[in-house]
């Protein structure tokens, strides 16, 4: 599992999902998620404008990566 750093209260899953390298542009990001490619905490979702927090899951293609937050930098 990767981990992904944000300094932030939270950070929209089609940000995260940038962040990754997963996709070049965000478009792409944004069908993946339309089309349930993606899942948070083990369940589809399909809002692009997910807010994911400090300690929340997301997997794309097999690669599985958690939201690391302020309070544990």
């Amino acid at each position: 599992m990767e981990n992904i750093k944000i300094k932030d209260e939270y950070i929209k899953l089609e940000q995260a999902l940038k962040l990754t390298g997963e996709f070049e542009i965000g478009s792409d990001a944004k069908y993946a998620i339309k089309n349930g490619e993606v899942l948070v905490n083990e369940e589809p979702e399909y809002q692009r404008g997910k807010k994911l927090r400090n300690g929340d899951t997301f997997t794309f293609n097999k690669h599985d990566y958690k939201i690391i937050g302020i309070t544990e930098l």
